[in-house]
């Protein structure tokens, strides 16, 4: 594969690829717009959304925005509960896509869209933002490398402080924060571990509020030689700090904490890889969310790479986010 210089330098010396977005009405909506604007690989053609925080971006119907030639690959950044609808009218109308998380709310709407993908060749990329994180997919290649030994806990937590007034928003899914944030960690899990023989979920409301919410949330998947335990809730103050992600093995473990801004230690029994012996700061590039998809998403339209998540990799992770939400 070729490296991220290369492939910025490939996809700059060539026309733009034309993108539209339909919606941006979810909570990565704009920042994902404003990514767009600013990497010269992309020509952003139009916007459904009636009123874009954005100003200045062009506004196009729903027919037209599908219907458009210029149009390559279409985001859908709408409500969560329109993915599938909206992700299936963008591959009927013959474009690649870009699908927010979660991208339905049940598997058979998402075994649809995938087969519809595969049958037109259409690109299918889903917008877990942590694929392309640089501690996260070090921790991943640690564990694959076998420089951890045999993995038998991967941990993470990711919570947030919801205002209460989002909360009736949040509730409209029966899995609440684990369905809602809780992909975020469960991915690297799945496309790590693979199928999980139990899952059992803890969906529980103990904060306050006049609503359903599942606010203190919790997954347990059990593997073969190994289990994983994730945890959300939705009342956690300075809760970027506490965000973690951690895999451990029987020659010790690799730990990113906090995600953001990416922090990796890593601590070993024994020297293994490029990984000496005892507990070691790994040094980590510059993070910004939404960058690094896009760029692979614009090389894989121009055939320059593939994307690093397969059709069957993305049916599996939904099939284990809706077990681990109840749903």
């Amino acid at each position: 594969m070729l490296s991220r210089r290369s492939l910025l330098l490939s996809l700059a010396a060539k026309p733009p690829i034309g993108i539209g977005f339909l919606g941006t009405s979810h909570s990565h909506g704009e920042g994902k717009l404003e990514t767009i604007l600013a990497n010269p690989a992309y020509q952003l053609i139009g916007v459904t959304e009636p009123t874009p925080k954005h100003k200045d971006v062009p506004i196009l119907s729903r027919a037209a925005l599908l219907s458009h030639p210029g149009i390559q690959v279409i985001a859908v950044e709408s409500a969560v509960r329109d993915h599938a609808r909206d992700g299936l009218a963008v591959l009927e109308a013959g474009k690649h896509l870009h699908l927010e998380k979660a991208p339905a709310d049940n598997l058979k709407d998402f075994q649809k869209i995938v087969a519809l993908a595969q049958r037109k060749n259409l690109l299918l990329q889903i917008g877990y933002m942590w694929r392309y994180h640089p501690g996260i997919n070090l921790a991943l290649d640690a564990a694959r490398q076998g420089w951890l030994g045999d993995v038998y806990l991967v941990r993470a937590c990711i919570g947030n402080q919801l205002d209460i007034a989002r909360r009736p928003e949040w509730a409209e899914f029966k899995g609440g924060n684990m369905f809602e944030l809780g992909g975020h960690i469960l991915d690297p899990v799945v496309r790590l571990l693979g199928r999980p023989h139990k899952v059992t979920p803890f969906l529980n409301k103990h904060g306050k509020g006049n609503d359903t919410l599942a606010d203190n949330t919790a997954a347990v998947l059990e593997f073969d030689h190994a289990m994983a335990i994730l945890h959300g809730a939705n009342m956690q103050p300075k809760s970027g700090k506490y965000r973690a992600f951690e895999i451990h093995g029987s020659n010790g473990a690799i730990i990113v904490n906090p995600i953001e801004p990416p922090a990796v230690t890593v601590d070993l029994d024994k020297p293994a890889g490029p990984y000496k012996a005892g507990s070691q700061q790994i040094p980590m590039p510059p993070y910004k969310r939404y960058v690094d998809d896009f760029i692979e998403l614009a090389a894989a339209i121009r055939g320059e790479a593939k994307l690093r998540v397969t059709y069957e990799e993305n049916l599996l992770v939904q099939e284990i986010l809706l077990r681990a939400s109840g749903m």
